[in-house]
């Protein structure tokens, strides 16, 4: 099956710092990719290249077998780190602009999800909490019919109680022909769900494996072996 994803040799400087190094990897189709590293790994940075929002400094990444720019934009779904709509909109209105911006954006869909997270429509996302937002922004990310998922620590400021919702959530809201790439810290609360682990250090990649393949090399979980790896 032809690699969704792919990375060859991108390299990432800002200035003196290096945020990624010689970064290569391949991702199928049909897997959930856990992206884990410590903070300044270069986790947020690769995304961001991913969608063009930061130019490499070398080498290149392909989605769907085209670099970063509009074709590979109508195929790729994102959730940034941060709050990316402006706060003054409500919540209809954010579904109104993805729903004008991209082809496969399910108004239907998102609705459920906003209703089963009892997040009002009406709403102003300035007037929400932090927790709330996320939520909503993972709703419309969630609601497109994408071939690649990125998600950038969409549990981050999520309470536990929401998380095994959040992740059911983009369980099953893409196509097992799509691809999810989540970044996150709460490996714990994730392993279950995920295929593979793209693990980043030093600003490269340390692993690359499946995880029913690392947790027989290793004898232990994802979440014991990152520990590990990144004990202080």
């Amino acid at each position: 099956m032809a690699a969704i994803y792919t990375a060859n040799h991108l390299q990432k400087n800002y200035g003196g710092h290096v945020a990624l190094r010689d970064v290569s990897f391949s991702i199928e189709p049909g897997r959930l990719v856990g992206l884990l590293g410590p903070n300044g790994a270069g986790k947020s940075t690769l995304m961001k290249c991913s969608m063009g929002l930061l130019t490499p400094t070398a080498g290149e990444i392909t989605i769907g077998g085209v670099k970063p720019g509009p074709a590979s934009k109508a195929i790729t779904s994102y959730l940034p780190d941060r709050m990316a709509l402006s706060t003054s909109m409500r919540v209809r209105d954010a579904v109104a602009m993805y729903a004008d911006f991209f082809a496969d954006f399910d108004r239907v869909k998102a609705r459920d999800m906003l209703l089963d997270l009892k997040l009002d429509d009406g709403q102003r996302i300035g007037a929400m909490s932090k927790g709330m937002q996320e939520k909503m922004q993972l709703c419309l990310v969630m609601a497109r019919a994408a071939r690649l998922y990125l998600l950038d620590e969409p549990l981050g400021g999520v309470d536990p109680a929401a998380r095994d919702y959040i992740l059911n959530t983009i369980l099953r809201n893409c196509s097992e022909n799509a691809c999810v790439v989540l970044s996150t810290h709460l490996i714990g609360d994730i392993e279950r769900a995920l295929d593979e682990v793209l693990m980043l250090k030093d600003n490269t990649v340390f692993l690359h494996q499946g995880v029913d393949e690392l947790r027989e090399a290793h004898g232990c979980s994802v979440d014991e072996y990152f520990r590990e790896v990144f004990r202080a």
